[in-house]
């Protein structure tokens, strides 16, 4: 490997195509199950991606974490979200206190919860808080970039980083979650930077603004689009001018899981538009995604589709946190499970017509 190249060069170059050869042999093998062919849908879809992931038929997942990305955005002077920006460090102390909804669910379904300050505008201690901070929250991107480009790429290869560490010790699934007050902004920003979306359309409630701050956040929206003209064929250039430190931080986890061929569950809005920036880094890293669910968040639907993703689950869900992913994760277990533990034809002895 050479050595000159970037962290984020060389990530991006260890990320291979899903391995066919699997994916040939969980086929073969689901339509072998004592079942109707196909008659598991999704679950068999899941089955058949995880062995592409993984290069294994029966590869152990149960070792999964949610990375938490915390950062701040100065674009939250402008009154874009219905919380002050005060709330992003408070919250990064409940997760760290293990009192947050994601903290709930991913006790309940045995994954672990990583905290990573990578921008909060505060000087945080704790014992398990991961930091790795970039700077104290962006710049107000109504007005100029949110970030510098090295600022960007550091965010990333901060993700990559925390990623290689989880993987070197074990773990072998990966959840995406943030926290950033302000941060469906940028995330809404990016959408259309990089798809052309209608900013009616990719510009929602977020923490459930009212009709005059969902007018304020759009103009917010194109403001920063004329402001700092984002590279649509350059997505470093978008994250760096419209997006956040933690969504970059996420970009880095979704391309970390790649490179060390682990699932990483995509959680909501903020989190697929961090995919969306993975994908147009590294068009390989999609077929690492599992897509948990689609979102409260009005523009999640059209983002999703514009990556070429198909959610799991559909809850109305709107926190973000990586909730959502954290729920899917007990659902790609049961697919590889179903896939190794459930009888054939032949072993069954079950006619199959």
């Amino acid at each position: 490997m050479n050595e000159s190249r970037s962290v984020l060069e060389q990530t991006v170059g260890r990320i291979r195509a899903l391995d066919e050869g699997a994916m040939r042999d969980a086929e073969h093998r689901l339509d072998r199950l004592t079942k109707p062919p196909g008659s598991l849908g999704r679950l068999e879809e899941i089955a058949r991606q995880a062995a592409g992931v993984t290069g294994l038929l029966n590869p152990d997942l149960s070792r999964k974490a949610v990375v938490v990305m915390a950062g701040d955005h100065g674009v939250c002077a402008e009154g874009v979200s219905a919380f002050p920006a005060e709330v992003t460090p408070q919250m990064v102390l409940n997760f760290l206190n293990g009192g947050a909804a994601v903290n709930v669910l991913s006790r309940h379904v045995g994954a672990d919860v990583v905290c990573v300050d990578i921008g909060v505008n505060a000087d945080l201690s704790h014992p398990d808080l991961v930091v790795r901070k970039v700077k104290y929250g962006t710049a107000n991107m109504a007005s100029g970039p949110a970030m510098t480009r090295e600022e960007a790429v550091r965010a990333v290869e901060a993700g990559i980083e925390i990623v290689e560490g989880l993987a070197g010790d074990g773990y072998r699934m990966f959840a995406t979650g943030e926290m950033g007050i302000g941060n469906t902004t940028p995330s809404a920003a990016l959408v259309v930077a990089l798809t052309g979306a209608d900013v009616e359309t990719a510009v929602g409630r977020g923490t459930g603004i009212g009709d005059e701050a969902l007018r304020r956040k759009r103009d917010v929206v194109r403001r920063a689009l004329e402001a700092n003209r984002p590279d649509a064929g350059d997505p470093i250039d978008a994250l760096a001018k419209v997006g956040g430190l933690e969504i970059a931080g996420l970009v880095g986890v979704i391309l970390g899981a790649a490179a060390n061929r682990c699932p990483v569950v995509v959680d909501g809005f903020i989190s697929s538009a961090a995919a969306l920036v993975a994908s147009r880094i590294a068009p390989l890293s999609k077929g690492y995604m599992v897509p948990s669910h689609l979102s409260h968040e009005q523009g999640h639907r059209l983002l999703l589709e514009h990556i070429g993703l198909k959610p799991i689950l559909q809850m109305d869900m709107r926190l973000g946190e990586g909730t959502g992913a954290v729920m899917a994760f007990p659902i790609v277990e049961a697919a590889v499970k179903l896939m190794n533990e459930m009888a054939t034809f032949e072993s069954a002895g079950v006619s199959e017509n």
